[in-house]
C-alpha cells in the first residue's frame, strides 16, 4: 500500500484548522502564541510533503521548512519577551484588558 499525499495533507489541515479556532477564540497572548505556532508547523508540514511529492529528488522544501523553524524559534522569543513585559506592566496577559495601558 503506497502513502499517498492526501495522508499527510488532512492532518495538516486539521492542525491548521486548530491553530486558526485557537488563536480567533482565545483571549490569553500566551495560548494564541501556542496556536500561531501550531499553525506554522502546519505550513511546513506541507512545504515538505509537496517538496517530496513534486519535486522527490531535490531538498528546497526541506531546507525552507528549516529555515522556517529557525524563523519561528526566534518569532517566539520575542513574542514571549513581549508577553513578560505586558505582565510586568498590566499583571494579565489577557488581549481584552490590554486596553487599560492605553490610559
Amino acid at each position: 500500500m503506497e502513502i499517498t499525499m492526501i495522508y499527510y495533507l488532512i492532518p495538516s489541515l486539521l492542525m491548521f484548522c486548530c491553530g486558526v479556532y485557537g488563536f480567533v477564540t482565545r483571549k490569553n497572548m500566551i495560548a494564541m502564541l501556542i496556536s500561531l505556532e501550531l499553525m506554522l508547523n502546519a505550513v511546513d508540514i506541507n512545504f515538505v510533503v509537496f517538496n517530496r511529492y513534486l519535486f522527490p529528488g531535490q531538498m528546497e522544501g526541506m531546507f525552507f521548512t528549516l529555515f522556517a523553524i529557525a524563523i519561528a524559534a526566534a518569532e517566539t522569543a520575542l513574542a514571549i519577551a513581549i508577553i513578560i513585559n505586558v505582565f510586568r506592566a498590566a499583571r494579565n496577559v489577557d488581549v481584552d484588558d490590554l486596553n487599560k495601558m492605553k490610559h
